[in-house]
């Protein structure tokens, strides 16, 4: 291509960044008047294009893929990525693969271009909005009056069961924001994945770094160190997976991982009075990680009630010891062990001392082959405060689960799960899950799940699931539910 067309192909890029008053045109043979004087203009003054050694740009003979080549690269290096438009990027991104050879030959690395490109394209403005949308078609069958795979009677439901959007920007290379907005649902009560009255901002805070390396994080933000360390799949936590609002500073010596945090309005806690506000929360992780195959840490939730009004010792101080030692990078054993000091209008006349602990054995399916097998018993006495009881459901507190009839008394519940999941190819899965409970107390019956299903990645946006599950509580005469509830899932996910 003639080179006064090829600058056309990058000056966008770049033009912006530099004033074309303030750009003076070095080329002899681009004279003021030219047509492409202010775009040459500006690209010299950015270092992008070069002239001969006889002072002249001879724009008018065809260019080089090499000398192209070299202009990409030197734009790349130009562009300003808080002014970049999504055309800006998109242009640039064709170019760094239309030259890639020739930038190779020139001793530029692609792969450091291709990064930069990555950069200009996620942090366009430094703004950055993604999103996920998940619908549900649920037939049910239930031999009770009151189905727990869908709201009300009814036996089937069609459910906008999740909207999410996540808007990010980062601020500097120390600053960053992140929010997340949740609606879904059909029903406005369901907290945050109902219709419009149910939605709420779950998270909305914001990083930075302090002296001495200290993390920083201020605002409302999730509080799930179970997750973090890789100790529950497909179902929630024990005790945690909640949402704070407050402080959260973290810092590594080494080694060693502490997080801390000071907060109010935690669900765990709030749970126990009904009234939201009602806890402040002091909170302390200590990770420890000597190698690639052992961690090692503890945890302390602090929750000191401090509502207007109510009356008594309602605080909740909480305790966790977890491990986990990887035998290969496949083959894992882990678990976590949490006890409880109850104030004693918690407690009531049940214990005041609860504990909760489960074991994991985690087998990835390259150890296996054909799938992997997650083999998890837990235990938790049943005056065990935030414990989650829907952790083994298929799809959360909307669907029936073995734990749904732990009951509140001195006894303790003794659960089992097991999944497995097999990755037939990029697109393909199927899963089966299994689960029982055996509450320990008279009257109530254990309780059994089993369930599958088979998913498919139909782009790397849109996902197709079909799935069965069925619960089977038992006829006890001190169940809260009772019978067999079974439910077939069509789930739909996009992700944008």
């Amino acid at each position: 291509m003639k080179k006064f067309m090829a600058i056309f192909a990058v000056v966008a890029l770049v033009a912006f960044a530099a004033p074309a008053f303030a750009a003076t045109n070095p080329f002899m043979d681009v004279p003021a008047g030219h047509w492409a004087y202010d775009a040459v203009a500006q690209l010299a003054s950015r270092g992008v294009v070069s002239g001969y050694p006889d002072g002249a740009y001879k724009g008018s003979q065809p260019t080089t893929r090499y000398e192209m080549a070299s202009v990409v690269a030197r734009a790349l290096a130009a562009v300003d990525m808080d002014k970049a438009s999504q055309r800006d990027v998109d242009l640039l991104k064709r170019l760094v693969l239309e030259f890639k050879n020739e930038l190779d030959a020139l001793g530029v690395k692609v792969s450091d271009l291709d990064k930069r490109v990555a950069l200009l394209e996620d942090g366009i403005g430094g703004w950055k909005i993604r999103g996920i949308f998940r619908f549900d078609a649920m037939f049910g069958d239930s031999d009770s009056d009151n189905s727990r795979y869908t709201v009300g009677p009814q036996d089937n439901e069609f459910s906008k069961e999740r909207f999410r959007l996540f808007l990010t920007k980062t601020i500097d290379e120390n600053t960053y924001f992140y929010a997340q907005y949740r609606t879904g649902g059909n029903f406005g009560s369901e907290g945050g994945r109902g219709d419009q009255a149910g939605g709420r901002w779950t998270h909305l805070y914001v990083d930075t770094k302090l002296p001495w390396d200290i993390g920083l994080r201020v605002g409302r933000f999730a509080v799930d160190f179970e997750d973090a360390y890789g100790l529950y799949i497909d179902n929630d936590a024990i005790f945690g997976d909640f949402r704070a609002d407050g402080f959260l500073l973290n810092k590594s010596f080494g080694n060693l991982n502490a997080t801390a945090a000071v907060a109010r309005n935690i669900g765990r806690f709030d749970d126990v009075t009904g009234t939201m506000g009602d806890y402040m929360a002091y909170i302390l992780d200590l990770n420890f990680r000597p190698n690639e195959k052992f961690f090692l840490g503890a945890t302390g939730y602090w929750g000191l009630e401090d509502g207007n009004g109510i009356v008594g010792d309602w605080d909740i101080n909480t305790y966790g010891i977890y491990a986990g030692y990887s035998f290969t990078p496949s083959i894992a054993l882990k678990g976590i062990y949490y006890f409880q000091d109850l104030g004693d209008n918690v407690a009531g006349s049940y214990d005041d001392s609860p504990a909760a602990w489960k074991a994991i054995i985690d087998i990835k399916q390259e150890a296996l082959k054909f799938t992997s097998l997650w083999i998890e018993y837990s235990e938790q006495d049943n005056n065990f405060k935030g414990a989650l009881e829907d952790r083994y459901s298929i799809g959360g507190t909307r669907y029936a689960s073995v734990g749904d009839n732990i009951p509140v008394n001195d006894e303790t519940t003794s659960m089992w799960f097991v999944y497995a999941k097999q990755q037939w190819n990029p697109k393909l899965n199927t899963f089966l899950r299994y689960a029982q409970a055996d509450y320990d107390t008279a009257g109530i019956d254990d309780a059994k799940e089993f369930g599958g299903g088979i998913g498919y990645q139909y782009t790397p946006a849109l996902y197709f699931e079909l799935a069965y599950d069925q619960v089977d509580y038992g006829t006890g005469v001190g169940n809260k539910y009772q019978d067999k509830e079974s439910v077939i899932r069509f789930r739909t996910t996009v992700n944008f």
